[in-house]
Order: structure tokens, then sequence, then C-alpha cells
């Protein structure tokens, strides 16, 4: 049995907070899909790959969300924390939202507020990969390592908050290591590649500390609680990996656009002159 109880109003607020994150998603794909149909309509090149992924990123933000997870398993808890915190994120950050709006947006106010507020410096700070870890990984130290989960099975109020912070985290993380989208300033892939490889290390360690102590204030099973260490552990990797994959393929385009003597070795020979008749 579980030392954690739910409250007697628990249910009806995350039913709430779940209904409103699935209408705030809808919302969010719906604009984006307006956007990138703009863009096909003026001419435009934008994949249909990133319509993808952003409509999966952010259907799994919000199933995870729209479910139960008070008093649930933790190992249902763990893998509605992966797909809102890493696996969603990751797949919105590929299908690059701020980039498509400020090529959707018309010239005008909206559109320069819009790149104001993503080169100021708050945003830049926040964007700054060591901050970002920091905010991602941190928050899930601090909520398993402490008795907030176990708080949060008492206040759905609360429960909506942290579910924000892992989803906004997760969204900080994931554009910081892969930077896709025009920022003010573009951190070195060694930093934000050490940044990764530190982050993964911390969520591992977090994992396996799990497998062997219960979130603080909760009595979980051990069988759920070591079905859900290892979820996290290996789903874990499985993020981790997709944002290294970015992060290099990003690295190397880079390179090529730098180097001339790669450029040179991309370009067609030229034909050999035409002797004269």
């Amino acid at each position: 049995m579980r030392l954690a109880h739910v409250h007697p109003d628990a249910a009806t607020g995350l039913g709430a907070a779940g209904l409103c994150m699935v209408v705030a998603g809808l919302l969010v794909a719906a604009a984006y899909g307006t956007g990138a149909a703009r863009l096909r309509r003026r001419g435009d090149a934008w994949t249909r790959r990133r319509d993808a992924s952003f409509a999966a990123g952010v259907l799994a933000i919000t199933w995870a969300a729209g479910g139960p997870t008070q008093g649930g398993s933790f190992t249902r808890h763990m893998a509605e924390h992966l797909l809102a915190g890493m696996a969603g994120p990751l797949l919105i950050a590929l299908a690059r939202p701020l980039t498509l709006a400020l090529r959707a947006l018309p010239a005008g106010p909206a559109r320069r507020g819009l790149l104001a507020l993503a080169h100021s410096r708050p945003v830049s700070r926040l964007i700054f990969p060591p901050l970002a870890a920091l905010l991602d990984v941190g928050g899930l130290c601090l909520l398993y390592r402490t008795r907030l989960f176990a708080a949060t099975e008492h206040s759905a109020l609360l429960h909506a908050v942290v579910h924000a912070h892992v989803v906004a985290a997760g969204l900080l993380f994931a554009f910081a290591v892969c930077q896709l989208d025009p920022l003010r300033r573009r951190w070195s892939p060694a930093v934000r590649g050490g940044t990764l490889l530190a982050a993964g290390a911390v969520h591992a360690v977090l994992a396996k500390t799990l497998y062997s102590s219960p979130p603080p204030g909760t009595a979980f099973t051990a069988g759920d609680l070591h079905s859900a260490a290892r979820l996290m552990y290996y789903g874990g990797d499985v993020d981790e990996v997709g944002l290294a994959v970015v992060l290099g393929i990003g690295w190397y385009t880079a390179r090529e656009r730098r180097d001339p003597h790669v450029a040179a070795a991309r370009r067609p020979p030229a034909l050999p002159p035409r002797s004269g008749t």
C-alpha cells in the first residue's frame, strides 16, 4: 500500500487541468498547422515532417497531462514524465516553431515583438545550456528525492504546477541543446554536448536511486518501483541519443558551410573547354 493518499477533490481538479491542457494543445497544433499552410500557399518550402513532428510532440504532452496520475502506478507516472518532459519537447524542437512563426507572421509589430522576445536577455539566459539542464534535471531531483512528489498526491493544483514545470524545463533543455531556431546567441557544440552528457549522467543516477528507494513519503510496490526506474533509465537514454544526433548533424552541416574545401568538393566538376574547330 502507498503512504500517500489521494485528496477527495483531486480527481475533479486534475480532470479540469487535463481538459485545459488538451484544449491548449489543440489550439497550439492548429496555430502551427495554419502557419505551415500559409507558407506553402505562397510557395515557401516547409516539410510536412516538421508538421508531423510538432503534432506528435503536442500529442505526447497533452496525453501525459490528460491522464489521472494521482493515485496511479509509479510506472505510469514515469511514462508520462518521459513523454511530457523529454520526448514531446524534443519533437517540438525538431519542428522549429519559432522559425515558422517568424516566417508566417507578416512584417509588423507582432513579428518584431516576437523576434525581440526571442532575442531578449531573459530568454537568452534561460536558453543557456547549463542553466536549462539545472532547471530540467535539478527539478527532477527535487521532485523525486524530497517529499514534493508525495505532496502532489494531495493537491491537484500542486500537481498541475509541477507538471507545467516539467514541460517548460524539458522544452528549454531541448531548445538549448538543439538550437535549430534563430536565437540571440548560439552556444558551441562543445558546451551543448558537455551539458547533455552531464545531464544524462545525473538523470541515470537518479533513475538508479529510484530503483532502490521510492520518493520520500510514498510506498510503491517493489515491482512497480523497479519497472518505473528501468523505464526512466532506458527511456532517458533514448531521448538523449536523439538530442545527440540532432546536435551532431547540426555541427556537421555548420562545418560544411564554413569549410571552403568541403564546399568546393561538393560542387559539380566544371565541364572541359571546347576545342576549336
